[in-house]
C-alpha cells in the first residue's frame, strides 16, 4: 500500500467503480487534493465525477484502489466507521435539495450539528448564520420546505453543509436547480467561505463557468481522466442553437487521455 503524499488532505490512487448494471463509472482514476484548495471535477454527464466524489468521501466503497484522508484509509473502513467520518469531517451538497419536511429551515440547517451533540441554542446560532448569509434567513428560517422555493430549499442545503465547519464539502452540481443570478450568488458565497474557514471543496460541475472558480480542475471522460474537456457554458444562446466556433457547439468533448 503506498503512502499518500504528506500535504494532500485527500488523495486516490487507481480507483476503478462498477455499476449494478456492469457499466464502468471509474477505470483508473487517481487525484490529490491539497488542504484548503478548490478542484473542480468537470466532465459531461456520466463521465463519472458523481461516483468520484461518493468514493472519496467514503459514502461507497471503490472496488479496486485506495482512497486515503489526513493519512488515514478510508477504503479500509467499515460501513460505521465510514459514516462517523462523513458525519464529523465532511460536508455534501446534492444536484437537488433533500430536506426533512417536518422540520423548518433552520432546524434542517442545524440538524447534522444536533446529530453531533451541538446543543440546539449553538446549532441554531452556526445555522442562521449561514441562512442569512445565502439569503434564507429571518422569516424564511422559519417556513418548512414546502412553503419555500427551490432555490431557496437548496440554499438551506447549502447552509447545512456548511454550519458544519467541515474539513472537506463536497459539492456534487450545488447549483444545478437554481436561477443564474442565485447561482452566481451560492458560488461566491461556497467560494468566500472555503477560502475563508479553510475548507476543502471537491466540486463536480459540468459548466465551465463553475468550473473556472475553482483553483485546480481535473477533467473525467467516461471514467478516466482526460487533460482537457471542453465543457459548454449553461444556458448559452450559441450553445442552444449549435453556433460554430461556440465550446460544445457540436455536442462533442474535446479531449486527450492523461499521461
Amino acid at each position: 500500500m503506498e503512502a499518500p503524499p504528506d500535504n494532500d488532505v485527500l488523495w486516490a490512487r487507481a480507483l476503478h467503480f462498477t455499476h449494478h448494471d456492469g457499466s464502468p463509472a471509474l477505470q483508473g482514476v487517481s487525484v490529490g487534493v491539497r488542504e484548503g484548495e478548490i478542484l473542480a471535477v468537470s466532465g459531461p454527464r456520466g463521465s463519472g465525477k458523481t461516483t468520484l466524489l461518493r468514493c472519496l468521501s467514503g459514502m461507497v466503497r471503490p472496488q479496486d484502489g485506495e482512497v486515503w484522508f489526513n493519512s488515514v484509509p478510508v477504503h479500509t473502513m467499515g460501513p460505521l466507521k465510514r459514516e462517523r467520518l462523513r458525519r464529523d469531517r465532511f460536508g455534501w451538497i446534492d444536484p437537488a435539495p433533500v430536506l426533512v419536511p417536518e422540520l423548518s429551515a433552520w432546524e434542517n440547517a442545524a440538524l447534522p450539528l444536533m446529530l453531533r451533540g451541538t446543543g440546539r441554542r449553538r446549532a441554531k446560532t452556526a445555522a442562521m448564520e449561514w441562512l442569512d448569509r445565502l439569503d434564507v434567513g429571518g422569516r424564511a428560517a422559519r417556513r418548512r420546505p414546502h412553503e419555500l422555493r427551490q432555490a431557496e430549499r437548496q440554499r438551506v442545503c447549502i447552509a447545512r453543509a456548511l454550519a458544519v465547519a467541515p474539513a472537506v464539502l463536497f459539492a456534487d452540481e450545488p447549483t444545478a436547480p437554481l436561477h443564474r443570478a442565485d447561482r452566481a450568488h451560492v458560488l461566491r458565497t461556497l467560494t468566500t467561505a472555503a477560502r475563508s474557514h479553510g475548507i476543502t471543496v471537491l466540486l463536480a460541475t459540468s459548466d465551465a463557468r463553475t468550473a473556472a472558480l475553482a483553483d485546480r480542475t481535473v477533467a473525467l471522460l467516461d471514467g478516466r481522466r482526460v487533460r482537457t474537456v471542453h465543457l459548454p457554458p449553461v444556458a448559452e444562446t450559441a450553445v442552444a442553437t449549435g453556433t460554430p466556433g461556440t465550446p460544445g457547439a457540436e455536442g462533442r468533448a474535446a479531449c486527450s487521455l492523461s499521461a
